[in-house]
């Protein structure tokens, strides 16, 4: 029984069967009856609501505020940005019509041809457009700005091809979207966001991730510049894990938010807008975790210890009720503990699905171990086990947290560090791609045409340009023209 429980794809023979499987099997999420939309399973919620509540309070210590705004939008927003609609045009959700009935011909429930509305309506893809109308009625002075606003919500992306977390058709996220008196302030916030996304893919979900601007032709759609950060997964591909955007005063401009400035004369209002998704949880399992299963940090793991009892027939009450004591002392310490006590399963059952589910520690306890006065400890992250004293028990487990948080982030840090390559030539570039895999460190001439070039070539697009990147006179690797930084390559989720 065990072993079916654990009987994933092998990451090696199928990256891909083998993160399916584990989703399913881990019970984070399923595909629901609803194409290409999820259902997000309690213990994949629990995950995402440590991600959001962590996240949260980061925005809420650097002076955001949540609010929530609707989730239809008139389809007339969307035209007074052209370069905003032409980059979610295939992706949106229409309603036409507001009412359903009966088909007196007998074939069910049909759509009722006199509620058409009268403006069709689009379910938010993202909400720049309702929000920046909306804002048109909070501003009038400077004395009024900055507005720093988050909302929590879900959106809706037609999308064709799907996978769970990472690609989904309505996905839930969160967006910040802010407005400011000056240029530069915008900009600051927009650095100063990517910084807090980079800060929590860091020391929250133990990714390393690089920070970099997106050219021109990856921005957001109707932004002036996009900030992201790219993780890099266990089959060398790169995933997106946040961006923010500096949108300049294009937003204000299309919504005639206008404001008095300091000097009585009217101006467009700066903005930005920031967010990330549930495709973080896709990052967090593919950048740490293994054949055996999930490999969650402590900081987001939804349970931090579970405890299995080991007994024969009348050990039960005994046994159990000494882990129920351990666990009220692992809580009263601060931490997420729960007692398997199920009798239906054997403890080795057990073993595998906490294995599974990522659980960062597992106590094991029989009656050997209490005439002992000690217990069996098992770390997920290192797949090691040893026999601990119970006095001093939470203290030991506490201090483990840390260590098993920092031994996550260094691996992925040391995977990443690896496969980061530089090249100097088209033929080093293209077998390094097909062969290591990873980022690709290149010279590139700066045109959109050879970015689209090396991407109908091989799969393969410019991630970023690194905020760290250096002056270095060299030579575009497709197209041998001179070029003075190098840029991130990679194919991608």
């Amino acid at each position: 029984m065990a072993k079916e429980l654990k009987d994933l794809a092998n990451r090696d023979d199928s990256y891909s069967a083998w993160y399916n499987d584990l989703v399913v099997k881990a019970g984070l999420a399923e595909y629901s009856a609803v194409r290409g939309c999820m259902v997000i399973k309690p213990y994949g919620y629990a995950l995402w609501e440590n991600m959001r509540d962590a996240l949260d309070k980061m925005f809420k210590d650097t002076g955001h505020e949540n609010a929530y705004f609707p989730l239809f939008i008139p389809k007339s927003f969307f035209s007074k940005e052209a370069s905003h609609v032409d980059g979610f045009a295939k992706e949106c959700a229409v309603v036409t019509h507001y009412r359903l009935k009966n088909d007196p011909d007998g074939n069910g429930v049909v759509v009722d041809p006199d509620a058409k509305l009268e403006e069709e309506l689009i379910v938010r893809p993202t909400s720049e457009t309702i929000i920046w109308n909306t804002y048109k009625g909070w501003i009038q002075s400077y004395r009024d700005l900055p507005i720093l606003c988050n909302q929590w919500a879900n959106v809706v992306r037609w999308e064709m091809r799907t996978r769970l977390f990472l690609r989904t058709a309505e996905f839930l996220w969160q967006e910040g979207h802010t407005a400011h008196e000056t240029r530069q302030e915008a900009i600051e916030e927009t650095r100063k966001m990517i910084g807090v996304y980079r800060d929590f893919a860091e020391k929250w979900m133990g990714v390393p991730v690089v920070v970099g601007h997106k050219t021109e032709n990856e921005r957001f759609a109707g932004a002036e510049d996009t900030m992201t950060i790219e993780a890099l997964m266990q089959d060398g591909k790169a995933l997106q894990s946040g961006t923010s955007h500096f949108l300049g005063q294009n937003f204000a401009r299309a919504f005639d938010v206008q404001f008095t400035n300091r000097d009585n004369a009217l101006d467009y209002v700066w903005a930005s807008s920031w967010g990330v998704s549930t495709r973080l949880i896709g990052a967090l399992i593919m950048a740490h975790s293994d054949n055996n299963g999930l490999v969650l940090p402590p900081k987001l793991a939804p349970i931090h210890v579970v405890l299995v009892p080991i007994y024969k027939a009348g050990e039960y009450d005994e046994v159990v009720g000494r882990l129920r004591v351990l666990a009220d002392e692992l809580r009263s310490a601060g931490l997420k503990v729960k007692v398997d006590d199920r009798d239906n399963v054997r403890s080795g059952f057990k073993f595998a699905e906490y294995e599974l589910k990522g659980v960062p520690v597992r106590l094991a306890l029989g009656p050997r171990d209490m005439a002992a006065g000690t217990i069996e400890l098992a770390r997920r992250d290192t797949l090691t086990k040893e026999t601990v004293p119970q006095q001093g028990l939470a203290e030991r487990v506490v201090g483990l947290m840390d260590e098993i948080q920092d031994n996550i982030f260094a691996k992925a840090l040391a995977y990443r560090d690896e496969h980061i390559t530089r090249v100097d030539t088209w033929e080093e570039f293209v077998a390094t791609l097909d062969g290591k895999g990873g980022f690709i460190s290149a010279h590139w001439d700066g045109t959109t045409e050879t970015e689209l070039a090396i991407k109908e070539a091989t799969k393969a697009t410019i991630r970023c340009i690194p905020v760290d990147a250096v002056d270095e006179d060299g030579k575009c690797v497709f197209s041998g023209r001179p070029s003075s930084r190098r840029v991130l390559f990679a194919r991608s989720y």
